[in-house]
């Protein structure tokens, strides 16, 4: 009897201090300032050039209750919480009896959110599973039934709710699925689109219909169950053929939502934003997106992979001076997949690695035409298995070559033997000193980019060879503003002087090498299809491995990055390596279009002298084959070239 009384007092104090806890909450949700839910999640994204590219919940698109089909309303309700019209903004019956089918199942599949409860999240940014997080949701969701009718909260969730494709609220669907207004939305139409947001990645009919179907009959027969519709019209509204609009305004893009994506991860990373958006009213934020430059990727991508339908891509433009991102593809198709390949995915980054590998060459002594023998090799360590790279299709000069002309072919047993010569730790170096973050094996691949590397961190690498030296952070977002204009965030666009820019000049031009028909001797030039396309001059390194290709190139205005590969790294066929190149230098041209062939000009401390191409020996005028290279003063190359082969016995390699 003891033990039953202690229970029972302890009830009784549970219950005490939970209904004291719930009537504070209460008081709390009645007494604060009243939640603006038609300007909350309101998110305004401007380009560049100041011009709205997106809104996540415009004013202009908010239709009322009254302007939304019944069927929508029916439908949503049936399936999202159907006694939403009967709680106080938490259904607890709903709640136990999730909680007991995710105890005897031991799972989480069950779930026990109202309208409100979701409509209260979609105030916030993040969706950070935390103890807090669920608080502020909870507090949330009282100040909304608090404060606003049924109605009012209904009508405000169907207003804000992701239908996928980048369509938040019914009216923007409708209209995007259907080309109608949400007033008009039959029984078929509402109850397909009503299945929507549960994963607008999956239940898009414009992505799989199938499945697409399988949740819409879900819906129709709950709406039965609940005795919104009959049996029979559930039937005819499965049955019935479906005809989808799938069109945004003009202009549309299948790929901006990428960048919209990669916006709001980095939104979420600033401090200065507040984490909801009741606090703020809406949020204007200004990015460095260049439609035209989006939309000229984008045209080439879906032009050189019509016939390819496996094959992934992702794509960076970016100022180099400022580190500000200009365009920025994902995937293929946002509509069939979200995954932002861009910012996200790390892919093996081949030969593109070696440019870094070549500056901390330069850095430590060499030049231009610093030679080694280029020929099927294999190299014996004490320590570790024998190494045998080879060249791509297994071509060697078998002669001793320049730096420029290894440059030129991507020859894989120069950048293996200066590797070893220098030692990893200089071409680690300096890929972290210019940004990249990646941990990097010490093995004798690494030059040959075996390591894995994100996209935006290369392109932002590259920068730092096209402003000469310096170091910028990649950003899309410019400045945020609240909805009354007060600044809340701006990019400082801030540099940091990490490579002598001497030597980043003389690497340049270096990497002109790779369409420069000077080049063409035993070998071509990686790019030389290339050389009479090009207007302007920029400096170009590609990269191939068995699942990936890249083309990474550059002026001092403007780096622009193309990879192309299976999500799966199943092995890429060698005309992959044809559509990166035209991908890239259509929308690099497209951009320079009208622009100034401008190029670096000769620091100081740099002399021009004319060498032969291939071996790096010094030539006069009258030599069949010469090149004007560049050489930091007190280096150039004399009659008789040093090769270096010899050296790597030094350092115990053979």
């Amino acid at each position: 009897m003891k033990h039953l009384k202690r229970i029972r007092n302890l009830f009784f104090v549970f219950s005490f201090f939970g209904l004291l806890l719930l009537v504070g909450a209460f008081c709390y949700a009645k007494f604060s300032p009243k939640l603006e839910i038609k300007s909350a999640n309101n998110l305004v994204l401007y380009d560049s050039s100041k011009t709205v590219f997106f809104q996540g919940s415009d004013n202009k698109e908010w239709v009322s209750l009254s302007d939304i089909s019944e069927n929508v309303i029916h439908a949503t309700i049936s399936t999202e919480d159907k006694n939403f019209y009967n709680h106080k903004g938490f259904d607890i019956f709903r709640i136990l009896k999730a909680l007991y089918i995710n105890i005897v199942n031991r799972s989480t599949k069950q779930g026990a959110s109202t309208i409100s409860q979701q409509y209260a999240k979609n105030l916030f940014l993040d969706f950070d599973k935390t103890w807090k997080r669920k608080w502020d949701e909870a507090l949330y969701t009282l100040r909304l039934e608090a404060n606003y009718s049924k109605n009012e909260i209904l009508e405000g969730y169907l207003n804000t709710i992701n239908y996928g494709h980048g369509m938040y609220g019914i009216e923007n669907a409708s209209k995007y699925y259907f080309n109608k207004p949400a007033k008009e939305l039959d029984l078929a139409e509402a109850s397909i689109l009503v299945g929507v947001p549960k994963s607008p990645s999956n239940y898009s009919p414009l992505v799989n219909l199938d499945i697409a179907k399988k949740r819409q009959k879900i819906i129709l027969d709950l709406m039965v169950k609940n005795n919104y519709i009959s049996q029979a019209e559930a039937d005819r509204a499965y049955n019935k053929k479906l005809e989808f609009y799938g069109k945004k305004e003009e202009g549309d893009s299948s790929t901006i939502m990428y960048y919209h994506d990669a916006v709001l991860d980095e939104l979420n990373q600033i401090t200065s934003i507040p984490k909801n958006y009741s606090e703020t009213k809406g949020l204007k934020i200004y990015t460095n997106l260049d439609v035209a430059a989006q939309m000229e990727l984008e045209k080439n991508i879906n032009e050189q992979l019509a016939e390819e339908e496996e094959l992934q891509v992702a794509a960076v433009m970016m100022n180099p001076n400022t580190g500000g991102i200009v365009a920025l593809i994902g995937g293929r198709d946002y509509n069939q997949s979200q995954y932002n390949r861009a910012t996200t995915a790390r892919r093996q980054v081949g030969s593109t690695m070696k440019p870094y590998l070549y500056y901390a060459a330069l850095e430590s002594g060499f030049t231009t035409s610093s030679s080694f023998t280029s020929e099927k090799t294999t190299f014996t360590f004490s320590e570790r298995d024998d190494y045998s790279p080879k060249n791509y299709n297994d071509k060697y000069g078998n002669k001793a070559i320049s730096m420029a002309a290894a440059v030129s072919y991507s020859d894989n047993i120069y950048a293996v033997k200066t590797n070893l010569f220098l030692g990893s730790d200089s071409l680690i170096n300096v890929a972290k000193r210019v940004g990249i973050t990646t941990n990097f094996d010490d093995v004798p691949s690494l030059p040959l980019g075996t390591n894995e590397i994100k996209m935006t961190e290369m392109t932002a690498g590259y920068a730092s060879f096209a402003n000469l030296g310096y170091k910028v952070t990649p950003h899309l977002i410019e400045r945020v503003e609240d909805s009354e204009g007060h600044i809340l965030y701006e990019a400082e666009n801030k540099k940091t002087l990490v490579l002598n820019s001497s030597i980043v000049f003389i690497l340049n031009n270096m990497l002109t090498a790779t369409y420069d028909p000077l080049y063409i001797d035993y070998n071509y030039p990686t790019a030389i299809g290339l050389a009479s396309k090009l207007k302007h001059t920029y400096a170009l390194k590609s990269g191939t491995t068995n699942t990936d290709e890249w083309y990474i190139g550059y002026n001092n205005d403007i780096v622009t990055s193309v990879w192309l590969g299976n999500d799966d790294n199943k092995e890429i066929p060698t005309n992959v390596a044809l559509y990166a190149q035209n991908i890239w230098y259509k929308s690099i041209e497209n951009y320079e279009d009208g622009k100034e062939n401008k190029w670096y000009d000769k620091p100081d401390n740099v002399s021009a002298v004319l060498v032969d191409p291939i071996s790096g020996q010094i030539v006069d005028e009258t030599a069949n084959k010469k090149k004007l290279m560049y050489f930091i003063k007190g280096t150039e190359p004399s009659t008789s070239q040093a090769v270096f082969d010899e050296k790597l016995n030094e350092v115990g390699i053979e």
